[in-house]
């Protein structure tokens, strides 16, 4: 695998073969992609410097744990290899105003990378940074529905070495896809067919702010209830604009998004943010593992701060105005 050497100077973060490794792999002309509040990035070097020099700058000790790497062809003929896990480290200095711990802290990341002509010309990062937020006791929002976990790998500990043509697992996640938006259109939540498509006991990861629910009960309590009460307009990736790339090997399956659903913030219900009226898009990355047929985790990481910003809501300024507690 092309990245297999810049993945590994990232586990334990040599800041100076981090830099040779960008060098070897990465084009100059390469398009970054990033969570707010960097958002698009004009070159590699800045990536470098304000992306991954910053959080180095920030964590003693800075370790990248890759839980899942799936690498394949998408339907418009690149190469993608996607990647979640989490960062690990000792966070000493601020990082992005958030206050320093002075304790081991973690932060979920979902990273794609697109290979042409071997070299990496795009990628599309979203970091869980209201993960931070929640562990510096400076939490700037609503209080999330779900669980706060620090997300894990795979129960089948395969993420990483998985085997087998993905096909049947993308068609089934796909599927379930279309069939979950059928509803609310249809009111009746029964069209989505839920248990055709989930295991009774999945897990779904969901970003730091919605939180980590079990069951198809806890997915529809603390997620897909509130949000499609929210926003029942949401339109998936056929719109004009909207592109999803999908990869699948074995059981898993991955899907970029930038963004990849608009959708309308006109009822309340969702993260208590005020029904508005604004149309919004949203950023998602995510990843599926399939067990006897059904999926069984779900890992979804969505740019929540992104989505605060174009609803005109400053995070960060709520946040530096919050006392500082530890």
């Amino acid at each position: 695998m092309l990245l297999r050497a810049f993945f590994s100077s990232l586990e334990n973060f040599d800041i100076v073969e981090v830099k040779q490794q960008i060098c070897k792999v990465f084009s100059h002309k390469t398009v970054v992609k990033m969570c707010y509040p960097f958002d698009n990035i004009s070159d590699i070097d800045s990536f470098f410097e304000h992306c991954l020099g910053s959080l180095s700058s920030a964590f003693n000790e800075l370790e990248r744990r890759t839980l899942i790497s799936i690498e394949g062809t998408s339907s418009d003929g690149f190469s993608w290899i996607g990647t979640m896990g989490n960062y690990f480290g000792t966070f000493t200095t601020p990082f992005l105003d958030i206050s320093a711990t002075g304790r081991l802290t973690h932060m979920r990341f979902h990273e794609f990378y697109r290979i042409n002509e071997d070299k990496v010309d795009q990628i599309q990062v979203i970091w869980d940074i209201p993960e931070l937020m929640m562990q510096a006791n400076s939490w700037p929002m609503a209080p999330q529905l779900g669980s706060f976990i620090c997300t894990p790998g795979p129960l089948t500990c395969d993420g990483v070495n998985m085997k087998g043509e993905g096909g049947h697992a993308l068609a089934h996640v796909q599927t379930m896809l279309e069939d979950m938006s059928k509803h609310p259109s249809n009111p009746d939540p029964a069209i989505m067919h839920l248990d055709r498509y989930w295991h009774p006991n999945f897990n779904w990861y969901g970003p730091c702010g919605i939180g980590t629910s079990r069951g198809i009960d806890g997915f529809r309590n603390i997620h897909q209830i509130p949000f499609l009460r929210a926003m029942p307009d949401r339109r998936l990736d056929n719109d004009a604009g909207l592109k999803s790339n999908w990869i699948a090997r074995g059981n898993y399956v991955c899907e970029t998004g930038w963004p990849n659903m608009r959708l309308t913030l006109s009822n309340d219900g969702w993260m208590g943010l005020n029904p508005s009226g604004v149309e919004i898009e949203m950023r998602s990355l995510d990843f599926w593992r399939l067990e006897g047929g059904l999926i069984r985790e779900n890992w979804v990481l969505i740019d929540l701060l992104d989505i605060y910003n174009q609803l005109g809501v400053d995070v960060f300024d709520r946040m530096r105005a919050l006392p500082i507690r530890m």
